[in-house]
């Protein structure tokens, strides 16, 4: 995996949670802003996924079972746009929290990761 990517996306993940964490505790709903950044987000999950399904095709493998790691790789991707999806459903300052734990969730499902990997 590319650690430079890996540092890039939790970081930008931890932001997105501080952000929206900070709505949360404003009472604000998540707001399009909040989206744009979800969006942003879960690009950088996406080209992570494409990366990590082209090294494995490339015949890397990752120390600890690729079955495992194509599962976080999938689940990382997943968990912005479901949050952002659920955050829609309330909009409140629960909605906000939820975006904020989506977050929260793919920073560990890197670090995760790139222990998988072999980092």
């Amino acid at each position: 995996m590319l650690d430079a990517l890996t540092l890039v996306t939790g970081v930008a993940a931890l932001l997105l949670a501080a952000w929206c964490g900070w709505a949360a505790y404003r009472d604000q709903p998540t707001k399009d802003w909040h989206f744009i950044g979800m969006a942003v987000v879960s690009l950088l999950a996406l080209v992570q996924l494409v990366v990590g399904i082209v090294q494995l095709a490339r015949g890397e493998k990752p120390e600890q079972g690729t079955t495992i790691f194509v599962a976080y790789l999938l689940g990382a991707f997943a968990c912005v746009p479901a949050a952002g999806l659920m955050s829609l459903t309330e909009r409140s300052k629960w909605g906000s929290v939820t975006a904020a734990a989506g977050g929260v969730v793919l920073a560990v499902l890197e670090v995760r990761l790139y222990d998988i990997w072999g980092g």
